[in-house]
């Protein structure tokens, strides 16, 4: 079976303020670094506000959508603001998630990668924050979970930082296991081991600054250990790419080798249980490092459906 890529050009009319990180160039690394691969590309659609819904509450819709601005830009905190084009492209990232689980579990693919930006994993249930608008993966895992009947789904997060706004969403749903590997101190300074959910269903594996792919990859078998007694119906991953040693934004020490090898556990898990895998990409800012960490990813999700 193939790998569907979910994207869409309005990612690329996300604007952020000169000098900011998650700049649009990172889009365009991602596509070109995906050119020539055979993936099943499809438009990213907009959200219907009832998923959005599932894990928001109507007032946080309503905030976002008053803050976008038309021209310029408008700060929602510190390091994340919206311009003109941030809304549609925050709403087909949500939409393109959800409609990479509709299409796996249609059984039209056994994986995806929904390369759309701003990423999710830091958006907490009303308040945007760490670049991140809404909750993309979350609101996938509830739509698989609430629309398709699912009994369990797996969130799988290795992005450099803690997924907190997925925490948050998901702190209360015990149909969700969600694992996180992330550095620690580094922002936003949640995801401790103690952080383990209402039901016992969350996971949290920090990693010291410096600590490299070895380390990496033991506490993925470690957590995917706990994944495969779970259970779960469908697996869905948040695929940062700032662990890199490349990368400004924090201080580990992974190479593109250490995401293939992560991605190969997590699709070895989803094998054994035969779920399909959705992936979404989330942080990853240097430009050279994210598009040979992306392709790494993706070549190792086009493996598994063969």
């Amino acid at each position: 079976m193939t790998t569907l890529l979910f994207s869409h050009p309005a990612a690329a009319a996300h604007l952020m303020p000169p000098g900011h990180p998650e700049q649009v160039a990172r889009h365009g690394a991602v596509l070109e670094a995906l050119a020539g691969l055979d993936l099943q590309r499809r438009e990213a659609p907009i959200a219907d506000d009832a998923d959005i819904l599932r894990c928001h509450p109507r007032r946080h819709l309503d905030r976002i959508r008053a803050a976008a601005p038309d021209q310029g830009f408008h700060m929602l905190d510190g390091d994340t603001s919206m311009s003109p084009g941030s809304l549609e492209a925050a709403l087909r990232g949500v939409g393109a998630a959800c409609a990479a689980v509709d299409a796996v579990l249609a059984g039209e693919a056994s994986s995806a990668f929904v390369a759309m930006r701003p990423p999710g994993h830091h958006a907490e249930r009303e308040t945007p924050m760490g670049f991140c608008l809404f909750g993309n993966v979350a609101i996938a895992a509830m739509r698989a979970l609430d629309h398709h009947g699912l009994d369990r789904v797996a969130v799988l997060d290795f992005d450099v930082h803690h997924g907190n706004g997925t925490q948050d969403l998901l702190w209360e749903e015990k149909r969700a296991f969600f694992a996180s590997t992330h550095q620690m101190p580094l922002y936003p300074g949640t995801g401790a081991p103690s952080e383990t959910g209402a039901f016992g269903q969350v996971m949290n594996v920090p990693l010291a600054p410096g600590s490299g792919g070895d380390e990496a990859q033991a506490a993925w078998r470690t957590i995917l250990d706990r994944c495969r007694e779970f259970g779960p119906q469908l697996i869905l991953v948040s695929a940062g790419f700032d662990a890199h040693r490349d990368d400004p934004l924090a201080q580990l020490n992974w190479d593109d080798a250490d995401f293939a090898a992560i991605t190969r556990l997590i699709c070895d898990v989803a094998g054994w249980c035969g779920v399909p895998v959705v992936s979404c990409l989330e942080g990853g800012y240097d430009l050279a490092a994210l598009g040979r960490s992306v392709r790494a990813h993706v070549e190792v999700l086009m493996e598994t459906g063969r």
